[in-house]
């Protein structure tokens, strides 16, 4: 796996990644002691307001920003974008008003909706072959998973010597980092797509996410893997502080359990990938995190909440949600042209956010009104609800090439130029508007 870092392209943008990760993490932890500075008890609103403007920025934002992605120099918008986050995060110690917080969250998290998926749909330009670039994205999830754990112990480390404040030095760093790195190398940038309208140009990303039979199959995986998600980030602090009454170090390694299934899981489908198409296997994920949910619950249910049943559970609901994520850049690389990738990452990006604002209030609610039997049982039934539309949505086979009719085109048009019948491979565009045989 660690071989495609021999790509110095790709080395450096991982890096990239790595560090911003890091600030991100960092600020995490200052946001909450900065939360609590300003407001006191009524720090977790604040808080819970800071997570929904976040969510509001990541749906509203990321298409709007994937419509103009392609027209611009790639590296120079990936730079931009990430001084503007060192400029907010630069802001951040300085605030005494809340309302100061949630305008410079939503700048710095507007960046970050145009940032992500445009460096997102870098990637598989800079790693076209598709070995290299499942490699990439379990690596990709590996960074993710040890940004969980490296960023609160560096925080905690740095609290033990000096301020808060000093924490947002430390997000300014890594997307200043991040910005150096980017701007080291050369990325491609496609071919701009077509001349379309503002509206069809917002929308375009989402229309062909919608029209696509494996996409529409990704939006129900998400809702699964968002389900189990939710259950495990909004609700292991009340499992493990109320109801098993453990210190704050057992909340950390129960975070833990589940980062450790998701790195493991990501260490080892590459190989699985090389043999195994996505569907299966998201599929399997997405089953998995269901099975583990409602095996919990039974657990509780038959001898009250266990530590080590519940450190065994997340263990494998991150085996689950990372089966179930890791695979997605697969399926958005083979479902657009290059120039409207960075459109259809944006659209992955505000969609599968879009569940997390649906599934996030959902699981603190069920496990503030009914305990945390319901809140495992609903959000199982959710996540099934998502595995049985994937079904239905997602065909199995799914082939790349699809022979079809062209009646929709004129006998001179290039596309056509050998015939309205022919076979190739099937992408939702302005010659293919539906997924059908005969246009």
């Amino acid at each position: 796996m660690f071989k495609i870092l021999a790509d110095r392209t790709y080395r450096h943008l991982f890096l990239a990644q790595v560090v911003a990760l890091l600030g991100t993490g960092l600020a995490t932890v200052a946001l909450g002691l900065l939360a609590y500075d300003i407001a006191g008890d009524g720090a977790a609103m604040v808080l819970g307001m800071v997570f929904t403007i976040k969510m509001i920025a990541y749906v509203g934002i990321a298409p709007i920003a994937g419509a103009f992605a392609d027209r611009v120099n790639r590296r120079a918008l990936l730079v931009t974008l990430d001084v503007i986050r060192a400029g907010v995060a630069l802001c951040l110690p300085f605030v005494t008003e809340v309302w100061q917080v949630y305008v410079l969250i939503f700048l710095l998290q507007s960046a970050s909706a145009a940032f992500t998926p445009t460096f997102q749909a870098t990637i598989p330009d800079v790693l076209p072959e598709e070995r290299q670039y499942t490699r990439a994205l379990s690596l990709s999830r590996l960074a993710y998973d040890l940004e969980n754990i490296v960023s609160p112990t560096l925080a905690a480390l740095l609290l033990a010597v000096m301020s808060y404040n000093t924490l947002f030095l430390g997000t300014v760093a890594g997307f200043t980092a991040s910005a150096i790195l980017v701007f080291s190398v050369l990325l491609p940038s496609p071919k701009p797509s077509e001349p379309h309208g503002i509206y069809d140009r917002t929308t375009r990303g989402i229309r062909i996410y919608l029209a696509t039979p494996r996409l529409r199959g990704l939006l129900a995986l998400n809702l699964a893997a968002s389900s189990a998600g939710a259950m495990v980030l909004v609700n292991t602090v009340v499992m493990v502080r109320g109801t098993l009454s453990l210190p704050e170090s057992a909340l950390a390694w129960t975070l833990f359990a589940f980062g450790a299934g998701s790195m493991l899981a990501a260490l080892v489908l590459p190989r699985i990938l090389d043999r195994l198409t996505d569907r299966p296997v998201m599929l399997s994920g997405a089953a998995l995190t269901v099975l583990t949910l409602l095996a919990l619950a039974l657990c509780v249910i038959a001898s009250d909440l266990t530590w080590p049943a519940l450190l065994v559970a997340w263990l494998f609901v991150g085996l689950g949600y990372s089966a179930v994520l890791t695979p997605s850049g697969r399926l958005l690389r083979r479902s657009a042209h290059p120039e409207d990738r960075p459109a259809v990452f944006a659209a992955q990006f505000a969609l599968s956010h879009a569940c997390w604002l649906l599934t996030y209030p959902l699981s603190g609610w069920l496990m503030t009104q009914f305990g945390v039997v319901a809140a495992l049982v609903v959000l199982a039934v959710l996540a099934t609800a998502g595995i049985i539309m994937a079904l239905a949505l997602w065909p199995a086979g799914d082939p790349d090439v699809v022979e079809h009719r062209h009646d929709n085109l004129p006998a001179d048009h290039p596309h056509v130029r050998d015939g309205t019948r022919h076979a190739h491979a099937l992408v939702i565009d302005d010659s293919h508007p539906r997924w059908a045989t005969h246009f």
